[in-house]
């Protein structure tokens, strides 16, 4: 009962009634919005499957870039703790080196001063 009110309603479509001969303008018009409503939502679906995944990947691309730049950082930390430990050895061998210069010089001149003199 529902179904032959539909078609009424519907209009004439000789693939869904088999007494029509011919799609009116009104049941044509209605099939044209199905069916681009089926098409629209596939190609939607596919849109937001295809951004979906992209934006999955790139969340995860920025989780990478992220480790890795927290691991450089740390790296950096060392290399800068590091130098700034050569940097106290380095003038703490510079130091070692003037004062060993100011004993040498010190023997040098004690040496010079208890050396006979010589007379020509």
């Amino acid at each position: 009962m529902w179904w032959q009110s539909f078609l009424m309603s519907w209009g004439c479509i000789p693939e869904l009634a088999s007494d029509c001969s011919d799609m009116t303008n009104a049941s044509s018009a209605y099939l044209g919005i199905i069916i681009g409503a089926i098409i629209g939502g596939i190609i939607s679906w596919m849109i937001y499957s295809r951004q979906k995944h992209t934006s999955n990947k790139q969340d995860h691309t920025l989780k990478q870039i992220k480790a890795i730049n927290d691991h450089q950082e740390m790296m950096l930390k060392r290399l800068e703790d590091s130098d700034k430990r050569h940097d106290r050895v380095l003038d703490t061998i510079l130091e070692l080196d003037k004062r060993i210069d100011s004993i040498v010089e010190g023997q040098e001149r004690m040496f010079k001063s208890i050396k006979p003199n010589k007379v020509p």
